[in-house]
């Protein structure tokens, strides 16, 4: 890692459609308290998440499932 950049995970979401669900999932990471930033890719299904504290994988699963998608894990 460069000095000063932030640690990224690529977590794999199943059911995501269009830029509508990647907003949504966006959202909902991003309103996670250590995730700076989250970018959803429907067609890859994954969501790149730039992290500005310890990695919580139950949280990060829990937002997923409640805006309806499917978590299934770390890539």
């Amino acid at each position: 890692n460069a000095a000063g950049s932030k640690e990224q995970m690529t977590v794999n979401i199943e059911g995501l459609m269009c830029g509508h669900c990647e907003q949504t999932t966006k959202k909902a990471l991003e309103a996670l308290p250590f995730v700076a930033e989250a970018k959803a890719d429907h067609e890859a299904g994954n969501a790149v998440i730039t992290l500005k504290g310890a990695f919580d994988e139950a949280a990060v699963k829990n937002a997923i499932e409640s805006a309806g998608y499917v978590y299934h894990g770390v890539m």
